[in-house]
């Protein structure tokens, strides 16, 4: 993907991610760079449990990817002491 499929594949997982932890959003720049973190922490989680990693836009990947963004995202609200999942 380019740098432009990066960003809109972060600022879509990262949103996704920001609604199912907290039903808001956490702004354009924090979900865009939540979700690319989220992409590769999740990718990286599935590559060590053995299953392929998936480096284009598919389903398969938004999933891996928000699963990735939501754990970066309770990551970041226990650092910053926000509450989230309410």
């Amino acid at each position: 993907m380019s740098i432009i499929g990066w960003l809109f594949f972060g600022l879509i997982t990262g949103f996704i991610a920001s609604k199912i932890v907290n039903r808001r959003g956490e702004g354009c720049f924090i979900d865009i760079a939540l979700g690319v973190v989220g992409a590769l922490l999740g990718g990286a989680i599935f590559a060590f449990l053995g299953h392929p990693v998936l480096f284009h836009f598919s389903l398969g990947s938004m999933l891996v990817a928000i699963i990735g963004a939501i754990i970066v995202l309770l990551v970041w609200h226990a650092a910053t002491g926000r509450r989230g999942l309410k």
